[in-house]
């Protein structure tokens, strides 16, 4: 497994990540033994940083991990390093009221995790969207204090635009900004990946695979459940699902002159957007199954060239997607 450096000040990590969300809440309902079957895998495999939100699931995805974890062989267990997402704010039925970045809540959040999760301290740790009642500064600087005492090891971002990277670079060292990335959600290109280069940040690339939109997989007569979160997302609905899946299809074509999957190939296009800047993202990839884990991990395998690139970018150009990537509620909690 070939390893990265998250930015100037952050973890060595995997070229690859596992997303543990989907083990837990909004793609439908999950296999628990198969999820943790799929964490010791990608941890055998060599993939060591896992990531999570306190939120995924009320809990549910964090004590999955600390369960898989805890049930690893001992020197896979010790090179894992957890990255956690904190701060949404849930209600029993499943709704979203918010995020809280006071820093008496960053730190109530950060003990929760730690007993869920079963570990002595979280090794990249980030609000998941930006508190706009809170500065940035205040909470950074709270979960600086927990670097001091030692239940936290580096700070992370999730979603946010140049000026917030900024104020936050400059509160305290961050590793690493997490955000989607992926040749349909290229949003980062004009401003945010500049940034974060500039100020030796890495990127941790979700949606690489767009929820499964670019795997290859998904198709346009799919019956989605009602717990699963494509079911409202744009870009799976009605004309916006058929032109994205078009895309999909050129893109297919090029995964076969390859000899690779169309997974495989957007992976691997995301690699390939660090590859020129110290290998400065790293893509983590939401699979579920040993068998999804086994295909994304084969990206790492694929070699693109200055040919292959510029095919991919004619199949499927900046911009081309339809549909946004969130539903209008959830957009208008990025910071655009």
């Amino acid at each position: 497994m070939h390893t990265r450096t998250l930015g100037n000040t952050g973890p060595q990590v995997s070229a690859l990540g596992l997303g543990c969300m989907g083990m837990s809440a909004l793609y439908g309902d999950a296999d628990r033994a198969e999820s943790i079957a799929t964490v010791h895998a990608a941890l055998e495999a060599g993939v060591t940083l896992l990531d999570t939100g306190d939120f995924y699931g009320m809990g549910h995805n964090e004590l999955l991990i600390g369960e898989a974890l805890r049930t690893a062989p001992a020197a896979r267990r010790e090179q894992a390093l957890v990255s956690v997402k904190f701060g949404a704010l849930r209600d029993p039925d499943g709704g979203w009221s918010g995020y809280d970045g006071r820093p008496a809540a960053v730190k109530n959040f950060a003990a929760y995790s730690l007993q869920r999760l079963g570990v002595d301290h979280i090794d990249v740790y980030r609000i998941a969207r930006l508190d706009p009642c809170v500065p940035i500064e205040e909470t950074v600087g709270a979960i600086a204090e927990l670097i001091e005492k030692g239940h936290v090891r580096h700070v992370g971002l999730s979603e946010v635009g140049a000026d917030t990277i900024r104020r936050a670079a400059a509160t305290a060292p961050v590793s690493d900004l997490q955000i989607e990335y992926s040749l349909i959600s290229r949003g980062i290109e004009d401003e945010i990946l500049p940034t974060t280069r500039e100020l030796g940040i890495g990127v941790t690339a979700y949606g690489v695979l767009s929820r499964g939109l670019i795997s290859g997989h998904f198709t346009g007569d799919r019956q989605l459940a009602a717990n699963d979160f494509r079911a409202m997302s744009p870009r799976f609905q009605g004309e916006n699902l058929r032109h994205n899946l078009n895309l999909v299809e050129a893109l297919r074509k090029i995964a076969e002159q390859k000899g690779a999957g169309v997974a495989q190939i957007a992976i691997a296009w995301v690699l390939s957007r660090g590859a020129q800047h110290n290998n400065d993202i790293v893509p983590l990839v939401g699979a579920r199954t040993r068998e999804r884990l086994a295909e994304s991990l084969g990206a790492l395998d694929v070699t693109l060239d200055a040919a292959d690139l510029a095919a991919i970018e004619e199949a499927v150009p900046a911009g081309a997607a339809a549909g946004e990537r969130y539903p209008a509620a959830q957009m208008a909690h990025l910071e655009r």
